[in-house]
This record gives structure tokens, sequence and C-alpha cells, in this order.
């Protein structure tokens, strides 16, 4: 861990342009890199907080064949959906940019011919898997199969995202091409391959000797099973018209692999960045008093751990990254967030629904951050999270100080008198949360951070409770003015330390307090820790106005109806179709006796859960009929229902009572049982069906 570095590299993984962000990609990535860059600017330290679109790789001409589109519409679409969503949110990048972007093909090729010209690679012949009725190679996510591994039939080429495992597409079992459905041959190409081999040695004494102790555990257990299994050579290019060309004689037809190409997309946005502001690009990536975080996600741990730091040793001149702090993945209402299923809560369309809200849902994510372990985001949870802590709690201590401040002394800080044992108390406790809030920020404990900085809240809350300002004021008055100013110091706290958690709040408060409106220049964060007045008496703090509002029942329903909807659509969309049965002549048909008939009577059938007892008018007699529906409608309900009968089956005794017929019934999308029902004008009971 370098100490007291001259500067940080922040990255942020690069989201693929094949559709819009969800929570998922923000609790796992943008929102504590975002929480780490905020907390950093506003000590005044330097800064690159670097991310940008992640254009190339087969996500994009799937994508792109799907909806109809050309790759670079697919990419200008979604790039656009992204930056914006991104922007709204406040994800406080420095850069943000394009693998797209000349900068970025230039620095790619450029590393790849450096690695190349110094014998870096080995170049080999292969058998890869071929579309012959596509005429092309396949590349990782257009070959889906078996896992050798768990034994799931829906792996893609180059994972499983059922037991988590890096595969080939070749090591499926009973491959097919996503393209034609096809089950493709083997077919030889040549490739450029980066020996991860070589770099076992390194890698081992690096990560788990150098940063065993820094490190995550779960990002240093699963470098470790790779190590532990073994490295082996990793293709650095791929068989591909969609991408960066290979910059090299005999290659034509063939791209740079999205994972050699994409972690390179942080260097080149950087040289982007530091050409803008009039910088040098080269010390924060080549500087060893630079530190260098990666953000990312659980499933890019051995792309940033084992790979791109290969990578670095093998061109030379670049730093390795200090600490790759991955997160766990996040659920939704205990299911798997899906772009393909449409399961998830998208960014772009919760700005929509929440105007105004970003920092709501920004505390939800953090305060259940998937930091050690998979969690799970539920609509009820936000709701609670936003309605008992940050209404209740945060913006119920903020809006008590204010108003009294205005009320008592016409918005004007008051000047304290002497201050007692608890008013001490409460300023050296207030003043600790600083360090005791940057020690959790600096070693990645970003949900334990937010819980200190709403310690603070409580603190207040609980020092007004005591003090109890409101009955004094006419008795004491002067004493009032030395708990207004405590609890005003408070409040002040609360605007600076909410920056890298709530930064819209803390815009909010800090305009309300009158203090300076931004930090970006100013390091008040240090200043909140000193024992001296922070808001100074004689300053005007403005009205007060609500930092949160209540959300309402009705309102995630309305979110929870939408997940649902997708459930459903899901169902209908995934339904499998049974097959026709063998086939049959008309005369076999023309003995079924269907007939319309009501049902008159209905009771459970005793010791019997899943059965009832039906009394049915066929409109030719009255006769039982014992159908299994008990676990799906009562028999209530069903008295009345005209319903569809096969009159004409064989007696048969269950549990000794005899079913004279057969009701009709499928189920639905959503796997209900639902009657197959002749309810048509002018229909009697007895009525054939032919």
């Amino acid at each position: 861990m370098i100490q007291n570095p001259k500067r940080y590299t922040i990255t942020a993984a690069l989201p693929y342009t094949n559709g819009p962000i969800h929570i998922g990609h923000l609790a796992g990535v943008y929102v504590p890199s975002d929480i780490y860059a905020r907390y950093l600017r506003i000590q005044g330290k330097d800064v690159a907080f670097i991310c940008g679109s992640d254009e190339h790789g087969v996500a994009i001409p799937m994508k792109a064949r799907k909806e109809g589109l050309t790759p670079q519409e697919v990419i200008d679409k979604y790039d656009g959906i992204i930056r914006k969503s991104f922007e709204d949110f406040g994800i406080s990048f420095d850069n943000y940019s394009r693998t797209s972007r000349q900068v970025h093909y230039d620095t790619a090729s450029e590393f790849f011919r450096k690695l190349y010209d110094e014998g870096k690679f080995i170049e080999e012949e292969t058998e890869q898997l071929y579309d012959a009725k596509a005429n092309q190679f396949l590349a990782d996510r257009f070959v889906t199969g078996t896992c050798p591994k768990c034994g799931n039939e829906n792996a893609y080429g180059d994972q499983c995202e059922n037991c988590g495992s890096s595969l080939n597409a070749t090591d499926l079992i009973n491959p097919k091409s996503t393209i034609t459905g096809d089950t493709p041959i083997l077919k030889k190409t040549t490739h450029w391959f980066l020996p991860l081999d070589q770099y076992d040695v390194f890698l081992n004494k690096w990560i788990l000797e150098d940063h065993a102790k820094d490190w995550k555990k779960n990002v240093l257990g699963q470098v470790k099973s790779w190590l532990d299994d073994g490295l082996k050579p990793r293709a650095v290019t791929r068989d591909l018209d969609w991408g960066i060309p290979v910059p090299v004689e005999g290659a034509e037809g063939k791209v740079l692999y999205v994972w050699f190409d994409a972690p390179i997309g942080y260097i080149s946005s950087t040289k982007e960045w530091a050409k803008r502001e009039g910088k040098d690009w080269e010390p924060y990536w080549k500087d060893a008093d630079t530190k260098l975080v990666h953000f990312i996600g659980k499933d890019n741990i051995v792309f940033h751990c084992v790979i791109f730091p290969a990578m670095l040793k093998a061109e030379g001149s670049f730093i390795l990254p200090d600490n790759v702090p991955a997160n766990e993945f996040l659920n939704l209402e205990g299911n798997k967030l899906s772009t393909s299923k449409n399961w998830a809560v998208w960014l772009h369309e919760y700005l929509e629904d929440f105007p105004n809200q970003q920092d709501v849902l920004r505390y939800a994510l953090t305060s259940n951050a998937p930091e050690t372990k998979d969690n799970d985001f539920t609509w009820k949870d936000f709701q609670a999270g936003n309605n008992n802590e940050l209404v209740a709690v945060l913006g119920n201590f903020i809006n008590r100080v204010v108003v009294l401040t205005n009320k008592y002394y016409d918005g004007i800080v008051p000047e304290p008198g002497d201050f007692t044992e608890i008013d001490e108390q409460t300023l050296a406790e207030m003043r600790a949360y600083p360090a005791v809030i940057s020690s959790s920020i600096e070693r990645y404990r970003f949900r334990e951070a937010l819980g200190e900085f709403m310690n603070v809240a409580r603190l207040g809350n609980k020092y007004l409770a005591d003090e109890e300002p409101w009955k004094l004021v006419k008795e004491n008055p002067e004493r009032v003015k030395t708990q207004m100013f405590v609890a005003l110091q408070i409040a002040t706290a609360l605007a600076v330390l909410a920056e890298p958690f709530l930064p819209f709040t803390s815009t909010k408060l800090r305009n309300m307090l009158g203090i300076h409106p931004s930090p970006a220049d100013v390091n008040d964060w240090d200043e909140v820790a000193k024992p001296q007045t922070i808001l100074s008496p004689g300053t005007k703090i403005g009205v007060a106005e609500l930092l949160f509002s209540k959300i309402e029942d009705e309102t995630i329903q309305k979110q929870i109806d939408k997940l649902e909807a997708t459930k459903t659509a899901n169902k209908i969309e995934n339904k499998k179709v049974e097959p026709q049965k063998e086939a049959i002549q008309y005369d076999d048909f023309a003995k079924m006796d269907l007939r319309v008939g009501t049902i008159i009577e209905a009771e459970k059938m005793p010791k019997a859960n899943k059965l009832l007892v039906l009394k049915v008018d066929t409109g030719i007699d009255v006769r039982t009929i014992v159908s299994g529906i008990a676990e799906s409608f009562s028999p209530e309900e069903i008295i009345g229902k005209r319903v569809t009968v096969l009159a004409n089956l064989a007696p048969r005794a269950l549990r000794g009572v005899e079913s004279q017929g057969m009701i009709l019934m499928t189920n639905n999308a959503e796997g209900k049982l639902v009657f197959l029902n002749p309810d048509a004008e002018g229909v009697i009971n007895g009525e054939t069906i032919n």
C-alpha cells in the first residue's frame, strides 16, 4: 500500500454499451468509486477519476442483431443513455470517454505493438469453433452449451453464469451457434497469446504476499483459485469484424480481444482528460507516487488482478494497481439482476420516476452495498431507508435546527455563552467523526462509513432532545443561544461530511447554511475535526427546505407492479409449448364427448389437499367429478362456473368416490390453472363441442 501518494488514479469499470445502467452496476462499481473520488477531492487531493464506454466485444454485434441496428448505431444509442444517466445521477468522473475514439485506437494499437515487437506474445495456430452456415468463427458469446463443471445447459463460451466458472468456447458440451443454431465445427486459425504462465511467480508474490493484508478477502480468494489452477496463455486477438484491427501484417480479419482492449481504455481516457486540462498524463500511470485503484464488480476480478497487471508488467513502464476493491453482486427482490430478462431497476427510469431523489438511491445502495457478499435490493427496504433514516433522522435534525434558528434569531447564527460539559462532550464527539469516517473510506468500507456519517445526525438529534431548547427559550434565552450554536456546528459538519455519500444533499445544506457552496477547492473536511468554530456567529443562514420527502406506499407499489409485469412477460416469453402429440384419426377425436356443463356444488375431498368433489350439470344429467384443483380454487368461488366436460371418460374411483368425467383446464402464463371457459351467448348445458 502506497503511503501519502502525490496523486490518485481511480478507474471505474467501463460499462458495455449494449444496454443502460442498472442498480447492480451502481452498487458494484459507480457509487463506491464516486464516494472515494469525492472524499479525496474534498481534502484537496490530486485525483483523476476515469471511465468510459466499452464499445467493442461480442456483446455489441449481438445486440445489433437483436435490435436490427448496426454496431455503430447500438454504441451511439447506449453511450448517450449511459452518459446522461451518470451525469444526472451525479457520478463525478473527471473524464468519460469511448473506446471507439481515435485516442483509444492509437493507445491500444501502440500497447499491442510494443509487446509484439519485444516478443512478449506467443503466436499459435489453434482450432476454434466455426459456424459454416454463417461463414465465420464464433467468438465466445456467440456460443452456448452445457457447462463442463456444473452442467448448466445455458453456459456461454467464456463464462458460466450459474457457477461463475471462466470457460473457453471449446470447453462447452454440445455447443450451439447463437447465430444460426447449428452445431459449430472446429477450424484452424492463428492468434496471438499473452503467456500468463510466465507471470505466475510475479503475480503470486505481488498479490498473495505484498497485498495479502490490504486487499479484500473475496478478491484474494478468487485470484488464489486462478493461480492455484495454473495460469495458461490467453488469446489477445479474435476473428471478428467489430473491434480494433490487430496492427501487424498477416492479421487481416482479426481484432484485439475486448479484455485486452478495454482496460487500456483507462489509459486512453486519462490521455484525453490530460490533453483537455493541459496536464501530463504519464505521472498518473507511470509515477511510483501515484496510487492506482480499480473499482469493479466480482465478474471482472480476474481481468484486473491477473490479466491487466500481467499486461502492464510485460509493457514495463506502468505502475500496478494499489488495490482492486471489487464488490459482490446485488440481487433484486430475491432474484439475480438480468439485462436480457429486463429484471432490473434501470438508472434512467429511476431518475424519471424519482426526480431529484438521486441521493435516496445512493443511500439505499451504499447502506446495503454488497461489499463482502451478495445482497438484495427491495423496494420496501428502499422506502424504509428513506422514511426511517433520511427523513426521520437526518432531515428531521436539519429541519429543527434551521427552523429554530430562523424563529429565534431571524436566521443569524447566535453568539454562544459558556459551554457546559455536555456541550464540550458533544462537540468533541462531532470532531472525532471525520477521522472515523476517513478510516472506513480508506479501507473501502463505504457502508460502514455511511453508518458513521448518520451517527453524526443521531448525535445532533440526541443533543436537541436532551437539551430541549424550545422549552428553555423563555426562561433562559442565553443558554439557548449556546445550544443552537452547538446544533448549528453539527449541521455544518453534516453538510461537509455528506459530500462523498449524498452530494446533492450536501449542496442543499451548504446553501441553506450559507457556507461555501462547492467542496471542489476548499479542504473543509479537516476543518470539522479542528477545535474551532466552523460556522461563525453572525452568519446569515437561509430558510428551511425539506432535504427528503416521505415516500408513500402507492409509489413503491407501482415499482413492485412494474417488476411483477416483467416477471409475467418473461414467463410468457419463456413458456415452452408442448410438442404435438402423435397424430390421431378423425374417428378417434369423434369418440370424445365434450359438453358444456355448470358446477352446481363443490366441496373438499376429506384428507386430500388437492382434490375437490364437484356436482356438474351436464345437460343430460348431474354427475360427480373429482378434480385436482383444490390448491387453485376454493369450493365457493367455482359454484356456477361454466366448464368444458369430457363426458364419456370411463368412471374412475378416487379415494372411494367415483369420478364420472373430467373438467378441461390449462395453465396461464403465470402458471395458474384456468378453465377452458365455454361462456358464450346462447350456449346451454349439454351443448356438444365439435
